[in-house]
């Protein structure tokens, strides 16, 4: 063989040689990130098997060698609040993530009044309160936000796609309201960079946001996945079958039971309505992301009805639980905005009820707003005043601060000769009646139907009373789906929620 074509066979040879695979993280660890404080940061991509990679921050180096599949992680010790920071993922190549911070970082997620931007240029039907002068007012360095993009799958996936935004006028006008407005007001008080995840979808179910494993487990979970696996069955083996013929999500939509759509089916994987699908697209890609607490603004999509609105406590102690144990952290903050007040019956109070009972776990809290709605919209502007009472949440029950976090909280009831009175917790310094008498509150004796009724604010108790009924067993507030004034609030500033003391 002549040198010449010993050459060109050798040239051959290696160029037939499959390329060496990339170090390549994830898009959660790229320029602007902001990582977790305090706690191990695990950073994570792929690389050719077997690679050995490394990641240096801030004087500190970690390896890690890629498995079988190419996928690495390497876990950093915690880290001190600080940056900005250039961090190095070394193997084969290098990667440089630059401007990075660490910090405080927060999980936004939920449904449209989480997706819901601070400007209605980026999304029409947004928009905050003073949304010029918000936007405006945007320049701050230390708030950053990771905005996943939608994505609805049958499978778990591994990637995510989205970038970190620095907070300025430019970019914050497609920030989450919620999440930007809670970032800014707990980075004032924690002077510290705060990140926000933001991986939502407008009127998803809670069981689109949990994984298959734990719903199957659950005997009154399991007929969700179930019926979702027969419409994904059904849509593959008659993909040109009208809608009509298909298997429905047992979803009610703005309070109503979903209808077929006319025309072709819809492919059951791309409904939000479906258990598992939202999780496998947008959350399973970030497990483990170290973050600080979760942000949750779900409630108008219910599955099934009257009997959706029965199981909803259930699917929501199970999604809290569910992340908690896919982050590892047992006591993960998990903070629930409720309902606001709107004439639809999609916002009733038997739902509010519902997300109310995620007090029952531990280290967990309820963001009301049940002061802040608009009647006919399911998206009210004020989401200054959510961001505001979640960052109380945080600050007291994360942060050690001591201040009041929540409105009037019921506690028990005592029958006093013609009178109910009630008493309650987190009373803020003292009961208030904002803007005149107590509004809202009726009172049933024994043929349960409830009338209008006087309230009054006694020193730390409510006495709730009707001079037609001699013997009353219960008494409600705000129960309705729009009380438009409810006023019970505390000396704080904070409203009460809507309660009930009977379980009729």
């Amino acid at each position: 063989m002549t040198s010449a074509i010993f050459r060109k066979v050798l040239w051959l040879a290696v160029c037939s040689l499959p390329a060496p695979a990339e170090v390549k993280p994830s898009a959660l660890f790229s320029d602007h990130a902001v990582l977790q404080a305090g706690a191990p940061v695990p950073v994570w991509g792929v690389a050719a098997p077997g690679e050995k990679v490394t990641v240096s921050l801030n004087g500190q180096s970690q390896s890690a060698t890629a498995s079988a599949d190419g996928k690495w992680v390497v876990r950093l010790n915690p880290l001190k609040p600080g940056g900005p920071f250039q961090m190095t993922i070394a193997g084969q190549n290098t990667v440089l993530v630059n401007d990075v911070l660490v910090g405080e970082v927060w999980l936004g997620s939920g449904q449209s009044n989480m997706v819901f931007t601070v400007s209605k240029k980026r999304t029409p039907w947004a928009g905050t309160l003073n949304e010029e002068q918000e936007i405006a007012e945007a320049n701050y360095p230390q708030i950053r936000m990771f905005t996943g993009k939608s994505a609805k799958t049958y499978e778990p996936q591994n990637e995510i796609v989205g970038e970190w935004q620095i907070s300025n006028p430019e970019n914050v006008p497609g920030f989450s309201a919620i999440g930007y407005f809670f970032a800014r007001d707990l980075q004032k008080e924690i002077h510290e960079p705060v990140g926000i995840l933001t991986l939502a979808y407008g009127a998803s179910t809670a069981e689109a946001w949990i994984r298959r494993e734990t719903l199957v487990a659950d005997p009154l979970l399991k007929p969700l996945v179930d019926r979702f696996d027969t419409a994904v069955r059904f849509y593959r083996e008659n993909p040109s079958a009208p809608a009509d013929q298909a298997p429905r999500p047992p979803q009610t939509i703005n309070g109503r039971p979903g209808a077929a759509r006319p025309g072709r089916q819809r492919d059951p994987v791309q409904d939000q309505h479906y258990p598992t699908v939202l999780f496998n697209g947008m959350i399973h890609p970030v497990v483990p992301y170290a973050i600080r607490g979760v942000l949750w603004y779900q409630g108008e999509s219910v599955l099934d009805g009257d009997q959706g609105v029965l199981l909803y406590p259930h699917v929501q102690a199970t999604l809290v639980k569910d992340w908690r144990k896919l982050w590892g952290q047992a006591d993960l903050p998990f903070f629930v905005v409720q309902l606001a007040a709107l004439e639809d019956i999609s916002n009733n109070p038997r739902v509010r009820e519902g997300q109310a009972s995620v007090l029952s776990l531990p280290n967990s809290g309820l963001a009301v707003t049940i002061d802040i709605g608009d009647p006919k919209n399911v998206h009210p502007p004020n989401k200054q005043a959510v961001g505001e009472r979640l960052t109380r949440l945080a600050l007291a029950k994360v942060y050690g601060r001591d201040i009041e976090y929540s409105g009037p909280v019921y506690e028990s009831m005592q029958v006093v000769g013609s009178a109910i009175q009630l008493k309650f917790s987190h009373l803020g310094g003292g009961l208030a009646a904002k803007g005149g008498p107590l509004k809202w509150f009726t009172v049933a004796g024994a043929d349960r139907k409830f009338i209008p009724a006087e309230a009054r604010i006694e020193g730390d108790t409510v006495v709730v009373s009707n001079a037609q009924l001699t013997m009353p067993l219960a008494v409600r507030y705000a129960w309705e789906n729009y009380p438009e004034g409810c006023n019970l609030y505390n000396a704080a500033g904070l409203p009460a929620a809507p309660f009930r003391t009977d379980t009729w």
